[in-house]
């Protein structure tokens, strides 16, 4: 008998709460309540989404275009530079992996009346290119290296107006006597290859030479450079084992180090972004509230019925909190579906372009990773079921015996 009055109570409640979720003449506004918690559910969920697979779609397109520059690993000297024996240690314990060292300095580049400040840096051009996909590009058709070629990004070509083969001015912080006076030292290069990064800030302030030219004018020690390129496809599990190769006026920093607060930023946006949304959720959870508490004030005297007849307060209860509990599941599906579906769009189809010379691409990107939907999905969960909890206590706590006399 136990067993079949289960059976009957949650097959009742199953149809009780159908018929509230039925349109109902004499109270549009309930319905019209519920649908708009529905819809906002819907919205605010499928937005979410979208938004979260573009800041991720973001973060991923800005790591990749800074992983090229920026190189994976990159060995500095904190004192007279990192000696041959260093560098031939590394490649010893890591025979896979892309080494260049080079040297670097600031300088000045005029071609005509257009003058240009620019990193430059001094590179031997067949190791630099094992460890940058961009600088290889530019030296692919170069076969006979000059001692004094320069390597320059597209956006500086245009600024200096000045293309492959033509010969610029640089000047050098590096002072030469002239007489009985001073002046900066300054040498003509040929620009021998022209790159491009897609970011404008790299194409417009860096520069290479080869490291024969750096070291004659700065009269630097060829066995000792300023740093050195290492391009590994692990660069976060091999860090800490260069580290024990190198002396103690050398360290060796990670991209991601290099540019932690730009992600960090990036990271803190994020969560800013998913917290601002949220509230679109819970604007529709207040909608939930309102459209339970209608029913509930509109069907006392069913709610009063069901009591008389032996229709227990936790039966009450579950029948209302089911009832909130439809309409949010109902919006979490239906704005995963759409929120899936609207990324999808973005990912295939150029409805929304971005300028190039700000962003390094024209297509927006869109990641969606399953853990931010998941955080999303529980996210919305719990703000509505915590939505449905209140009305469906105010239901159960309803006295027959009050609602009765009254009607």
């Amino acid at each position: 008998m136990k067993t079949n009055a289960t059976t009957y109570n949650k097959k009742l409640i199953s149809r009780i709460v159908r018929h509230y979720l039925k349109y109902d003449k004499d109270n549009p506004f309930i319905t019209i309540s519920a649908i708009l918690a529905f819809l906002g559910i819907t919205a605010g969920v499928m937005v979410l989404m979208i938004a979260m697979g573009i800041m991720n779609g973001m973060q991923d397109e800005f790591q990749k275009r800074l992983f090229i520059m920026n190189y994976p690993l990159t060995v500095v000297s904190y004192g007279r530079g990192v000696r041959e024996d260093t560098i031939h240690k590394i490649e010893a314990k890591f025979p896979n992996a892309g080494i260049s060292p080079y040297y670097t300095t600031q300088v000045i580049v005029r071609n005509d009346n257009d003058v240009q400040g620019c990193l430059l840096y001094g590179v031997d051009f067949k190791k630099e290119a094992k460890v940058n996909s961009v600088f290889k590009k530019a030296v692919k058709d170069i076969n006979d290296t000059e001692k004094y070629s320069l390597i320059i990004g597209d956006d500086l070509s245009v600024t200096l107006g000045a293309s492959k083969g033509s010969k610029v001015l640089l000047y050098f912080s590096k002072q030469r006597a002239i007489g009985f006076s001073t002046a900066p030292l300054q040498k003509h290069f040929k620009i021998a290859g022209i790159y491009n990064s897609g970011l404008n800030s790299y194409d417009k302030a860096i520069m290479y030479t080869t490291t024969s030219a750096l070291a004659t004018l700065l009269k630097k020690d060829p066995k000792r450079y300023d740093g050195v390129h290492i391009f590994v496809n692990n660069p976060m599990d091999i860090i800490d084992d260069i580290k024990k190769l190198l002396p103690d006026d050398a360290d060796v920093e990670g991209w991601w180090q290099q540019n932690g607060n730009f992600f960090s930023a990036m990271q803190m946006e994020k969560k800013a972004l998913f917290l601002v949304l949220l509230l679109i959720i819970l604007v529709a959870s207040l909608n939930i509230i309102s459209s339970l508490l209608m029913t509930v004030m509109s069907r006392r005297s069913e709610i009063a019925l069901l009591r008389t007849l032996g229709a227990t307060k936790k039966e009450i209860y579950s029948i209302f909190f089911r009832l909130g509990m439809t309409i949010a599941i109902a919006g979490i599906l239906s704005g995963t579906v759409l929120g899936v579906l609207g990324g999808w769009i973005l990912r295939h189809f150029d409805i929304i372009t971005l300028p190039a010379d700000v962003y390094g691409t024209t297509h927006l990107p869109v990641d969606m990773h399953l853990s931010d939907s998941l955080y999303i999905i529980a996210g919305t969960f719990i703000i509505t079921l915590l939505s449905s909890i209140y009305p469906a206590k105010k239901a159960a706590s309803t006295d027959p015996l009050s609602v009765l006399r009254n009607e």
